[in-house]
């Protein structure tokens, strides 16, 4: 099957050419930052925004194992937030990484990557994002009393 196009599964994941970033929705008046479009925002009402390309790392700020959903959402998996390097917090899944607390730590070093999450019958494929675990963390080990 020839693949006609890949299109993100949220607006403000951006796919040029070989490269995938998010867009950050920025208020111009008190500097609140968004995914995804917005009419006003919620902190100041001002209904003026800039965007903001996103960095790629990150760390993991908070995460949870998760063991239930509904169909078809395949468990176990990790839903984590990841505070990327310029202090904006994404929501996102933990991917490349067994999903279990002796692989996923507090702290831990991740860089966005891409996946496919579905095709249709004309070749196009859905793309979605998460944040895969560096290769040279360092991060130290969660102990039992942290978990």
């Amino acid at each position: 099957m020839h693949v006609h196009a890949a299109v993100p599964i949220v607006n403000y994941l951006k796919l040029d050419g070989d490269e995938a970033y998010l867009l950050a929705t920025d208020c111009s008046s008190c500097g609140a930052s968004y995914l995804g479009t917005r009419i006003a925002c919620s902190r100041c009402s001002s209904r003026t925004f800039v965007e903001r390309r996103l960095p790629q790392d990150g760390t993991v700020g908070s995460f949870s194992i998760v063991h239930r959903a509904s169909a078809p959402v395949v468990t176990p998996f990790v839903s984590a937030l990841v505070d990327l390097s310029d202090g904006t917090t994404v929501k996102a899944n933990i991917i490349d990484c067994p999903p279990d607390a002796d692989h996923v730590r507090l702290g831990m070093s991740t860089t966005l990557r891409i996946y496919e999450v579905g095709r249709d019958s004309e070749g196009t494929v859905a793309m979605a994002f998460g944040f895969a675990p560096n290769k040279t963390d360092t991060a130290p080990s969660a102990t039992k009393e942290s978990r």
